[in-house]
């Protein structure tokens, strides 16, 4: 966090930190109870600790601030985090996640490590495999069209953008009639998709 955070630089090391703390987020949020807790700073991978003057650090002000200027640096990745972060939040307040309401799990592939659930009538579905993507992963779904409400890959994230945001999703029967959708799921992504009203 404290250095190759600049867009300008490559780091594989990054990349999977920044890939990873989107889709723990979003997992955290769409499989809470009543509420989602951030902690400061958080919503941008602030890289240093928030402390208040306290006695134990001798009254310090020292790390008492955010520090709001990086995640506006259009050079610095913690921008990508910050709009995941207002995405993720504004994801939450239109769909009512996290509801109260139980979520429902439809699939879980230890092998594939591949997770997916119901909430809040949302399809969240993560790939957390480190180097296996995959093309038509069947997910169970209700019957329907879905659309794409989050993509933590998009460049906007500071992911790749492999995912086309308008490709409608379509949750088609099997020989025994049960209704899957067939997503692409690249390695260390997660989609959360909505049917089409």
């Amino acid at each position: 966090m404290y250095d190759g955070m600049s867009v300008t630089s490559e780091s594989v090391v990054v990349e999977r930190g920044l890939a990873l703390h989107k889709m723990i987020r979003l997992a955290t949020l769409g499989t809470a109870g009543h509420g989602y807790l951030n902690f400061m700073g958080n919503e941008f991978g602030h890289p240093e600790w928030i402390d208040f003057p306290r006695e134990g650090n001798d009254w310090s002000y020292a790390h008492a601030r955010r520090q709001w200027p990086l995640a506006e640096d259009e050079n610095l990745r913690f921008r990508h985090l910050a709009a995941f972060d207002r995405d993720l939040i504004d994801l939450a307040r239109t769909y009512g996640v996290p509801d109260g309401r139980d979520e429902y799990l439809l699939h879980v592939d230890e092998a594939s490590k591949v997770l997916a659930w119901l909430r809040g009538g949302l399809v969240f579905a993560m790939n957390f495999h480190p180097s296996r993507s995959f093309t038509d992963y069947a997910i169970p779904a209700k019957p329907g069209v879905y659309r794409t409400v989050l993509d933590t890959d998009q460049a906007a994230y500071g992911g790749f953008g492999q995912q086309d945001p308008e490709v409608s999703h379509h949750a088609l029967p099997d020989r025994i009639q049960r209704h899957f959708l067939s997503l692409y799921l690249p390695s260390r992504t997660a989609l959360v998709l909505a049917p089409k009203r």
